[in-house]
């Protein structure tokens, strides 16, 4: 099997990082600042644009022959279908956010490094969904953490971004820690880690106990960076100090990087066979119903939208948990796929709402600023979106589908896969699995009380005295909110377009547990 597109599939990103940094120091010693960002810029675009080519050659090569696996030494590589749901996620957000971000930090120094980071977490990224032994996943994890808290500090002359870097790096640290705790166990007790010999090993002992203190820690661990609750208190501020292209990255994929990273070894610890089971399952729904709860009552609270955005994402990672834990628990395809349905249609509609926030702050604020040359970045509140749809429609019409299709409203993404979820749960005939996919019902109505008031605030027909000073948006800024858009609409409307990444992935983690 031919396995040379999906080196190159993880190679390309990492290897063009270091290229945009050299690209964009040589074009320093042009005198004019905007020549030195279109270089780092286009640097970027390119090696992601043409990072595609050997993703399509993959997705064709698993589709006609499974999964694929490299493997040099002792590091191994699989791709199938999980790997190519988030490598697609990663690299579809990543390309939009490197376009969207040109004429956003137009003016801001340094962005050569924010472009070569930018390249090298979508690789890590990659590189984590394909990793198939349990040190290599913590290498892929800890790559992309680092590049992520240099990416949340980006505004370093800020003391409210370098407090949310600092946060972020140390409750991430303490996690990775526990990760790194939960891999020696595995491997004192199985003598592997490796992810296939670990299934095997656990399949034929009986060190129970052991392996529940070994899930514990990969849950832990990897839950800081999914923003389990009450692992989450890192969120709120990290997105909202960072670039809105980055706030969209973190909540549109780096949090669901993190959930693919926890149900890995999760999946390999949990064999059918062991006289006493560990419920994985269960506790996925558990944190699920508790991440939901919390994620809503936290963003009813907010009147920064950013940060109203973030906590939405603890509710969203909810959803996910409790559709692959009733997957995991009944033993069916339906709840994991429809889990990581709403993995993606998150990470669409989540990136769709941040980097129309971020183009209303850019509009609002950051022009102001630059031209005035102030230090902080004022937040963009509620009340400065009123009448925002008169002087920016398409933006408007941008961050109404985004947070509508996260309410679940239909025809659009997010009630798709809500329904699928729901569906699920009803399918296992189960009393307690009934009730909580109606307390998750319920949970998603009450999510329209912060999102409505969004949209009402942009159609308002009195603009905010903001809005009538804002600034014109760059046509740049606004194709990657259109691209969005469109796909939200598309999969509320045929949601099986995307059914050639979901139902792999279901796939992939139903099979490895009948192995």
């Amino acid at each position: 099997m031919d396995t040379t597109a999906f080196v190159w599939l993880i190679v390309l990103p990492l290897v063009a990082s270091p290229v945009i940094y050299l690209v964009g120091r040589l074009a320093v010693r042009s005198s004019r600042l905007i020549s030195q960002n279109h270089a780092a810029h286009g640097a970027g675009v390119l090696a992601l644009g043409i990072t595609w080519i050997p993703f399509v050659l993959s997705a064709r090569e698993l589709s006609a022959s499974g999964p694929v696996t490299y493997t040099v030494g002792m590091v191994s590589l699989r791709l199938d279908g999980l790997s190519l749901l988030l490598s697609a996620m990663a690299l579809a957000l990543g390309t939009l956010v490197t376009l969207y971000s040109g004429p956003y930090l137009a003016y801001e120094n340094g962005q050569e490094k924010y472009y070569a980071m930018l390249s090298a977490m979508v690789g890590a990224m990659i590189g984590l969904a394909c990793a198939a032994d349990l040190f290599n996943l913590w290498i892929w994890f800890e790559t992309m953490a680092v590049s992520s808290y240099l990416l949340v500090a980006f505004y370093r002359e800020e003391r409210a971004s370098l407090e949310a870097g600092v946060k972020y790096l140390v409750q991430s640290a303490a996690g990775s820690v526990m990760v790194l705790l939960g891999i020696a166990l595995v491997l004192a007790q199985t003598g592997t880690v490796n992810l296939g010999e670990v299934q095997k090993a656990v399949a034929t002992g009986s060190a129970t106990r052991a392996l529940w203190a070994a899930g514990a820690l990969f849950i832990i661990g990897f839950g800081v960076k999914t923003a389990l609750v009450p692992l989450h208190t890192w969120l709120p501020d990290a997105h909202a100090q960072a670039p809105s292209g980055i706030s969209a990255m973190l909540s549109g994929i780096v949090i669901e990087a993190g959930l693919v990273a926890m149900l890995r070894p999760l999946v390999a610890l949990s064999v059918p066979s062991l006289a006493v089971r560990i419920p994985w399952g269960t506790l996925l729904m558990g944190l699920g119903a508790l991440n939901m709860l919390v994620g809503n009552l936290l963003a009813l609270q907010q009147t920064q939208v950013k940060r109203l955005l973030a906590f939405s994402s603890i509710s969203h990672v909810g959803y996910m948990l409790v559709g692959i834990g009733i997957g995991l628990h009944a033993g069916q395809v339906a709840g994991v796929q429809g889990g990581f349905f709403h993995l993606l249609n998150h990470g669409l509609m989540k990136g769709l709402a941040f980097l129309a926030a971020g183009a209303l702050l850019y509009a609002l604020h950051l022009s102001h600023k630059q031209v005035k040359g102030e230090v902080e970045t004022r937040p963009l509140t509620l009340s400065d979106l009123s009448g925002a749809a008169q002087r920016y429609p398409l933006t408007a019409l941008a961050l109404s589908v985004a947070v509508l299709g996260l309410g679940g409203l239909p025809p659009l993404a997010g009630f798709m896969s809500k329904w699928q979820i729901f569906v699920a749960g009803f399918a296992t005939h189960n009393v307690l699995i009934g009730l909580l996919v109606v307390f998750a019902a319920l949970n998603s109505v009450l999510s329209l009380a912060y999102y409505v008031p969004l949209v009402n605030a942009v159609y308002r027909q009195q603009p905010s005295e903001a809005v009538l000073q804002g600034q014109p948006l760059s046509m740049v800024m606004q194709v990657p909110l259109v691209l969005l858009v469109l796909g939200v609409v598309a999969i509320g409307v045929w949601p099986s377009l995307v059914d050639w990444l979901t139902g792999p992935a279901g796939l992939t983690v139903l099979a490895a547990l009948e192995r």
